[in-house]
């Protein structure tokens, strides 16, 4: 794993606004709007955000006007229903939920161009008057239908607020909402359900007639059907998605409800219907306009604008019938001059280990929880694209994801980065000082000629599976060239080259260097943060575009790698790009993530009660003995005594640090020296003997412990003014370090419940506070740093190791 920074920020508004560009290709991306009322799922992310950010990072990369546009659906039931649950309003539960939605997909490196929601006047204005256009064009129609009533609660039912067993043959599911089974997947009407109940009071409902608008969706076949044919072939639409539409046509096009009896959502601007709102299906699509409105006041020129822009958009397969038939109908039946789909990307389910991605139960790695176990967002991003399930459903499994991580980015493409930049690093005793060399005659030397030949066709063939938005293929292409290069280092045996011929070894330096730039252009839609490494440590400026345009013949001298770094250029400094995922940190994260969310609290209020309770003791403990201390203290009179006694963990200044820099001491072996930023303004710089228990990549830009107050010691030469927090087992044989939260504030003071008071400002060497408490400190069974029983605390959680338990700290 590495640290590497994120490529972009979600929904950057300083960016320029776009429009349509006469002459070049204009392309609006869109992906399904995440429903709001819970946390996305691995499964949601590669679903829709994930894939259509790597395919609008792939037409940058190309040099196309292309805008990605996104957003949470807040309206419906399922807002509703939430937000009693959490006993709030409507637009409580949304804001909540979006800033977290938000967060999550910065997190992700998902760099939307606006990501808005529908809770909106533009929402409201665009639905409003698409809806007016379908009444003056008469394809809206007036009917009665039976809808639940619950007396109870005094309210029609929606949907989502009635729960039942599923009327299909076989299913018999006992928990199918009213407007879909989750487990069969079959769209329901609430009155089909078997047994149903109000999901608030979970009393029976009552069937009762309601007035409710529909559209004319056999009248508007015509039209809609012309429009499949043709851009169903047009823009290529995936098998799934010409299936689950031709599904729909051949069931016959049926009337579709587009009013509900609900408070929350646009309302209807009708005198009838004032009471009502849209049916979210019918407003929810629509919210792609409306975002786009909120990006640019001139929206209509990416909506209304056909002939110039063309329309992708990507989703899971159960949205499908919403996006290929309800939405063009709709559109279409406003006789006006509407931008429509030209390209539809849908995938199957990703499950996860034994089971199904579950947000109503809760089950599966959330986007937060990605987050949480500091796997690197490259690594999340490259495992979710390499298994995105694009023609049948593909399991997550925490193994696989070793597999990939271990097999794939650290020993296929980490591995060559490095040898490459490293080896180009070396002293000009034996490399080339950093300096990339000059290469004449590479186009005649016969194995870096072969090589060209293979990359150059290798890249013909990623563009076009990219234009396909055949994503995995990609991918699996833009990968394969890095297992092109490590096989030409080892045939041409450039270490003996180096020695026996230096021309041609400059060469092949060149040419793979040209790898290494021409990786990071094919990957940056894919893991932008590697690309940003990559081009930090070819010493690229950070502003550098990679870019793979036919007008700058980039395509062509894909064939001719050796051109793409120019002879002269000072490379930055190379590091190892991904670390190893041990068994160990893979057996933890299954049994971690392992039941459902409501499992997992549980589990985690069971653990907290356990410590609480060691809490209790601990304080009855230290009760009894500032007793004894404090009766000793007066028959004895001594003041020293009383002084004694106040020697405890909060005289420790322990605060979460960065280590900003760290390299091996230059007149000691075993020692490292490091820069650590403890919130200070200037980084403090702390020396500590851990060269052969922890390895120079893993030190860099860590956040750990740092007990900042010490009296400084001088050790080989250079002062330490801090020290580093770290565990060893029984015999000093493993010393792993202590880490805080990652996302704990840099110098935030480490807590310990029960201990106030200010630290020290220099510990006393001749009082020994430090040797005093030091054989309190330890690990648990469950990893967690703790003085006696009590953890190292943050504000965002505590402090833990890797693997050592009943371990000493010091």
């Amino acid at each position: 794993m590495s640290t590497l920074s994120g490529a972009a920020v979600a929904g950057d508004n300083e960016k320029p606004i776009k429009l349509p560009i006469s002459g070049k290709r204009n392309i609006l991306i869109t992906s399904a709007l995440p429903y709001v009322n819970n946390v996305p799922h691995l499964g949601n992310i590669i679903g829709c955000v994930l894939s259509a950010d790597v395919f609008a990072r792939y037409c940058r990369l190309r040099g196309y006007n292309a805008i990605y546009v996104c957003g949470t659906d807040e309206y419906g039931t399922a807002t509703e229903t939430k937000a009693l649950e959490e006993n709030c309003t409507p637009k409580e539960i949304c804001d909540k939920y979006h800033a977290i939605h938000k967060e999550v997909y910065k997190w992700f490196d998902i760099n939307f161009d606006e990501f808005g929601r529908t809770s909106t006047p533009q929402q409201t204005e665009i639905c409003q008057a698409i809806f007016t256009k379908l009444m003056e064009n008469n394809w809206l129609s007036e009917n009665t239908m039976q809808q639940l009533y619950c007396d109870t609660c005094k309210r029609f039912l929606a949907d989502r607020l009635v729960e039942g067993s599923c009327p299909t043959q076989g299913c018999n599911y006992d928990s199918a909402r009213g407007d879909q089974c989750e487990k069969c997947g079959k769209l329901l009407n609430p009155t089909e359900l078997i047994d149903p109940k109000c999901k608030v009071c979970q009393n029976t409902p009552l069937i009762r007639d309601t007035d409710h608008l529909f559209l004319e969706l056999p009248l508007l076949k015509d039209k809609l059907v012309e429009y499949i044919n043709n851009m169903s072939v047009a823009g290529g639409w995936t098998q799934n998605a010409i299936q689950a539409t031709n599904a729909w046509l051949k069931e016959g096009l049926r009337q579709r409800c587009i009013t509900r009896d609900l408070k929350w959502g646009v309302p209807v601007p009708h005198e009838k219907y004032k009471d009502k709102v849209f049916y979210v299906w019918f407003d929810a699509p629509i919210g792609y306009v409306s975002i786009t409105k909120c990006y640019t006041a001139e929206w209509e020129q990416w909506w209304k604008n056909p002939e110039n822009v063309e329309l992708y958009q990507f989703m899971g397969k159960d949205n499908v019938p919403f996006h290929t038939v309800m939405f063009p109908s709709t559109l279409l039946g406003t006789d006006q001059n509407w931008t429509l789909m030209k390209t539809i990307s849908v995938t199957e389910y990703l499950n996860y280990e034994a089971g199904k991605f579950s947000k109503s139960k809760g089950i599966g790695v959330f986007g937060n929880d990605a987050k949480d176990t500091n796997i690197p967002v490259e690594v999340w991003r490259y495992y979710l694209l390499t298994n995105r399930p694009e023609i049948s459903d593909t399991l997550f499994t925490w193994a696989d994801l070793q597999a990939k991580l271990n097999g794939e980015l650290l020993n296929n493409l980490g591995n060559f980065v490095n040898r490459v930049l490293s080896f180009i690093a070396k002293d000009q005793a034996s490399g080339y000082g950093s300096i990339i060399p000059d290469a004449p005659g590479a186009e005649s030397h016969l194995l870096t000629k072969t090589l060209g030949d293979k990359v150059g066709n290798c890249v013909e063939q990623y563009i076009e599976a990219m234009e396909k938005v055949k994503l995995k293929q990609g991918l699996k292409l833009a990968m394969s060239i890095s297992g092109e290069g490590n096989a030409y280092l080892q045939e041409s045996q450039f270490w003996k080259l180096y020695k026996e011929d230096k021309a041609s070894c400059s060469i092949v330096l060149r040419t793979a260097a040209g790898l290494v730039y021409l990786l990071a252009c094919l990957l940056e839609p894919f893991m932008p943060s590697f690309s940003v490494e990559v081009l930090k440590q070819l010493n690229m400026p950070p502003e550098t575009q990679v870019s793979l345009t036919d007008e700058k013949g980039d395509i062509d001298r894909s064939k001719r790698p050796w051109e793409f770094l120019p002879a002269g250029h000072k490379i930055g400094t190379p590091s190892p790009l991904f670390k190893e995922l041990s068994d160990t940190d893979v057996e933890f994260f299954r049994q971690k993530f392992a039941g459902s969310q409501a499992d997992r609290i549980v589990k985690a209020e069971a653990e907290a009660k356990q410590i609480t309770e060691q809490l209790k003791k601990t304080k009855v403990s230290d009760g009894n003995v500032k007793k004894e201390r404090t009766k000793k203290s007066a028959s004895e009179n001594k003041p020293k005594a009383a002084a004694e006694q106040e020697i405890s963990i909060s005289r420790l200044d322990i605060r979460v640090g960065l280590i900003t820099k760290v390299q091996k001491h230059p007149d000691a072996d075993s020692l490292y020296v490091e820069e650590i930023d403890v919130g200070e303004g200037q980084p403090r710089t702390v020396v500590s003997g851990l060269v052969k228990y922890i390895p120079l990549e893993e030190m860099q830009n860590r956040k750990v412990c740092v007990l900042c107050n010490l009296k400084p010691a001088t050790m080989r030469g250079i002062k330490s003014h801090a020290m580093v927090l770290a565990v060893s087992n029984e015999d000093h044989t493993k010393v792993e370090l202590v880490d805080p939260p990652q996302s704990a504030p840099i110098g935030e003071r480490l807590t310990f419940s029960g201990f106030e008071g200010n630290p020290d400002d220099v510990l006393n060497p001749k009082k020994k506070v430090w040797e005093t408490i030091q054989p309190d400190l330890h690990t648990n069974k469950e990893l967690i740093a703790c003085y006696k029983d009590l953890p190292f605390t943050t504000s965002v959680g505590v402090c833990k190791v890797s693997s050592i338990s009943d371990g000493s700290i010091r």
